[in-house]
Formats: structure tokens, C-alpha cells, sequence
């Protein structure tokens, strides 16, 4: 379920957008101009931003390149809706940062169609390769991860935390980047999310002993080890 942004001055296009959205499992906020939606988005940032290009004061297209200079909402997914349908001001929209342009009247199905597609690209896109590490299997195929014979259950954010960090072993990476990567540039999330299930992560790898291959960089973040202390005296983990 996605949270939804509307920025447009017309009431009726703002009710039939909310019903639409909120029929498809969107939660929706709608303002009518660009300096209202700069408010909302100081408050949170949204899965996606529907925005119309004639808005009182700062224009639908100037709020896409402010939108897209700003380090929290430059990965924002943005959908530029509008009743101007001629080349040049769909190609301007595009070029100043839009995902997608779509001209008014327009079909709820063509509008959801069209959200869908710009979500699947904005988000993070976990390496789908079964990868072998530490005495760890871990396949993304079928989202099953295990440490010989033993299974380890994962809920679907630490398995793609795990995924993640075990294809970029040895490298520390920030909470922030962690959120980037894992959780996608968009979401809004506090920092200590990372750690609370950083720590899930290792109670689950615990029973095979491989929680101490999650290392915490104090001052920094977290990286995968291949070889913690205990392997290079000879451990191995138990199955």
C-alpha cells in the first residue's frame, strides 16, 4: 500500500484522483499548489507525487526541478498530470525531472497502470544471484537462505538486508545508505530502523552461529565479514 501525494488546484480532479487511488489501496494527501505540497513533504515523503503543471504561484514544472535539487525527495517517484497535451510541454516535464507525463482526461486504469510502472523502476533492485558465503546460502529465486542442512527463516526485510550485505561483503555501509539500498531512496524512515532490524537479522542467524558475521562499525554502520575471529581460529558454524 502506497502513499500518495496530489498536487492540484481543481476540486472535482482532486475527489475523483482520492476515490480512484483509495479504491486501489492508496493512502492520498492532496494540496492545491506547489508551496502547500513543499509543507506536506517537510512532513513526509511519499511513495509517489501526482503533480498538475498550472498551479497558483510556482508551477507544477518549476516544483519538479525543485523537487529533484533536493537531496530528500530527489529519488521521488513523479508523475506529471496535466491537461496541456502538446509535445513540447510534455517533453519540458520529462526533462525537468518527471517520471512519466499523462494528459487529462485519462482513464483511472491508464493512471494506475502508469503509477505501477514508475514504482517497479524507482525501486531498489536486489541482485538476483544465489550467493554462497561464510558457510550461508542464501537464494533470492526462492527467497530461502540456509546454513547447511539448517533453515533460517527471515521475514522479507531482513532478507533483503542480508541479501544486500552479502553481496557487498567486507564493505561498510551506512544506516543511510542501508535505507537507500534496501528500503528504496523514497522512504522516510528513522535511522534506528536499520538497526532494530539489523538486530533481527542477527537473532535469526544466531542458532547457526552466523550473527557475528553482521559486524557493527561504531561511528559508521554495519558490513558483512566472511572471516570473523572465530573462523580464522578454525570455528566453524554449527548446522
Amino acid at each position: 500500500m502506497s502513499q500518495v501525494f496530489v498536487v492540484d488546484p481543481d476540486v472535482p480532479t482532486q475527489l475523483l484522483l482520492v476515490q480512484n487511488l483509495r479504491s486501489a489501496g492508496h493512502h492520498v494527501r492532496c494540496c492545491p499548489d506547489a508551496e502547500s505540497a513543499l509543507v506536506l513533504l517537510d512532513e513526509a515523503v511519499p511513495d509517489m507525487l501526482l503533480s498538475e503543471w498550472d498551479l497558483a504561484g510556482q508551477s507544477g514544472e518549476a516544483l519538479v526541478r525543485r523537487l529533484r535539487a533536493g537531496p530528500r525527495t530527489r529519488e521521488l517517484p513523479l508523475i506529471m498530470v496535466s491537461a496541456r497535451c502538446a509535445e513540447p510541454d510534455k517533453i519540458l516535464a520529462l526533462e525537468s525531472g518527471a517520471d512519466d507525463y499523462l494528459t487529462k482526461p485519462f482513464s483511472p486504469r491508464e493512471l494506475l497502470a502508469r503509477m505501477h510502472a514508475v514504482l517497479r523502476r524507482r525501486a531498489p533492485q536486489p541482485s538476483s544471484d544465489t550467493i554462497q558465503l561464510a558457510g550461508l546460502r542464501l537464494d533470492p529465486g526462492t527467497q530461502r537462505v540456509s546454513a547447511g542442512a539448517r533453515q533460517i527463516v527471515l521475514g522479507p526485510v531482513e532478507f533483503r538486508l542480508l541479501n544486500f550485505l552479502m553481496h557487498h561483503p567486507e564493505r561498510v555501509h551506512t544506516r543511510s545508505q542501508l535505507l537507500d539500498k534496501v528500503w528504496g531512496r523514497h522512504a522516510v524512515l528513522d535511522e534506528r530502523t536499520v538497526d532494530a532490524h539489523v538486530g533481527r537479522l542477527r537473532s535469526a542467524l544466531q542458532p547457526s552461529g552466523h550473527q557475528e558475521h553482521i559486524e557493527t562499525v561504531r561511528g559508521t554502520g554495519y558490513r558483512f565479514v566472511a572471516w570473523n575471529a572465530r573462523a580464522r581460529l578454525g570455528w566453524t558454524p554449527a548446522t
